[in-house]
């Protein structure tokens, strides 16, 4: 069962998606291919994607509809997630450059520029933090010598 802030997240990335009035087939793919292989969704049922796709989809199709969506991502969206949310929403974007003739994203294009780098790191977060010492538990670090 989805999680509130499985549905937050999904919610950006449709919002993102949607913010010029159509949902590409590119920005879609992309959408699920990062459900399937992001940490932060390894809990998610990926039968559940598409009906959390819609039922955003129909919100914001509603006449206060943009203003409900991000008032859900606002509040179901734990403080943590908020930079995940914003580089997932940015893979999104890129995805529906990348699919527009004449158009280019930064994806694939070149080595990514250095501020790309911590977005990486804050699109595989989770929700739990990491154990100490590279991942161990219940080992100590060795004095330096």
């Amino acid at each position: 069962m989805a999680k509130l802030h499985h549905e937050a997240l999904i919610y950006t990335m449709v919002l993102a998606s949607a913010a010029d009035r159509e949902m590409s087939d590119p920005e879609l793919r992309s959408i699920g291919d990062m459900v399937r292989s992001l940490p932060i969704f390894l809990d998610l049922d990926e039968m559940e994607i598409s009906i959390i796709s819609g039922a955003c989809a129909e919100m914001l199709n509603d006449e206060d509809g943009l203003e409900a969506v991000l008032d859900f991502i606002n509040d179901a969206l734990p403080e943590k997630l908020r930079e995940t949310a914003y580089a997932l929403a940015c893979d999104i974007v890129a995805a529906d450059l990348a699919g527009q003739p004449g158009r280019t994203a930064a994806a694939g294009d070149a080595a990514p520029p250095p501020a790309t780098r911590p977005a990486d790191r804050r699109r595989h977060r989770t929700r739990q933090p990491r154990p100490p010492y590279g991942g161990v538990t219940g080992l100590r670090r060795r004095p330096a010598l």
